[in-house]
C-alpha cells in the first residue's frame, strides 16, 4: 500500500514527526541546526519549500484552507523584483501565496510567480537561498532559514498587500482576527 504524496499529508507528516520528538523533549531541526551540517540541514529544508511549491504547481492551485506566507530576502544573487519592490523592501519582503497569483513556475534553485502589488502585475523569481521564512498557518507548519549576515531580530517592514481576499460580509459577522505574533 502506497502512502499519498499530496501536499497536505507531507506537512501533516512532518509536524507529527516533530511533536513526537518535541514531546520527549527533543527537536531534530533545532538540534541538526546546531551540528557542524547546518548548511546541509537549510539545504534540505529548503528543498521542503520547493516541494511543496512544486506540488502547487502541478495541482494548479493551493488545496483546502492552505496559504504560504514566503519571506526572502530581497538583495540576495539571483532576486528578481520589480524597482519599487527592492525601494520599499530594502532588506526583506514577505509574500502571501493565497487567491490571487499566477505562474507559479519551480526550478531546482528557485520559483517565480506572478502577484499583484497596488494592482500593478509584477512577476517575481526568488532563490530559495533567498528565502528565510515559510509558513502555512493553515497548519500551524512554520520553516525558519538563518541568512549569511542577517540578524537575529527581524526588521520591521509594512504587512504583504498582495494577496487581500475579497471578503462579502453583510452583517461584519464573517471577520476574524488573527494573531500571528510569536508566543514566548
Amino acid at each position: 500500500m502506497s502512502k499519498p504524496t499530496n501536499l497536505r499529508w507531507g506537512i501533516l507528516h512532518a509536524l507529527k514527526y516533530r511533536s513526537a520528538t518535541r514531546s520527549r523533549g527533543l527537536d531534530p531541526i533545532a538540534s541538526l541546526a546546531t551540528t557542524t551540517g547546518n548548511e546541509i540541514v537549510q539545504e534540505a529544508l529548503r528543498d521542503v519549500v520547493g516541494r511543496v511549491l512544486h506540488e502547487v504547481e502541478q495541482g494548479g492551485g493551493l488545496p483546502g484552507g492552505h496559504h504560504f506566507y514566503i519571506t526572502f530576502k530581497t538583495k540576495m544573487p539571483g532576486v528578481q523584483i520589480p524597482k519599487h519592490l527592492v525601494e520599499r523592501f530594502p532588506d526583506e519582503m514577505t509574500i502571501v501565496i493565497q487567491h490571487r497569483f499566477w505562474d507559479l513556475k519551480v526550478s531546482k534553485d528557485n520559483f517565480s510567480v506572478g502577484l499583484s502589488f497596488g494592482g500593478v502585475p509584477s512577476t517575481l523569481v526568488v532563490p530559495f537561498a533567498a528565502v528565510t521564512d515559510f509558513v502555512d498557518p493553515a497548519v500551524d507548519f512554520s520553516l525558519k532559514f538563518q541568512s549569511n549576515g542577517a540578524s537575529d531580530l527581524p526588521e520591521e517592514h509594512d504587512e504583504a498587500e498582495n494577496d487581500v481576499p475579497v471578503v462579502q460580509a453583510e452583517d461584519g459577522s464573517n471577520v476574524v482576527n488573527v494573531d500571528f505574533t510569536k508566543k514566548k
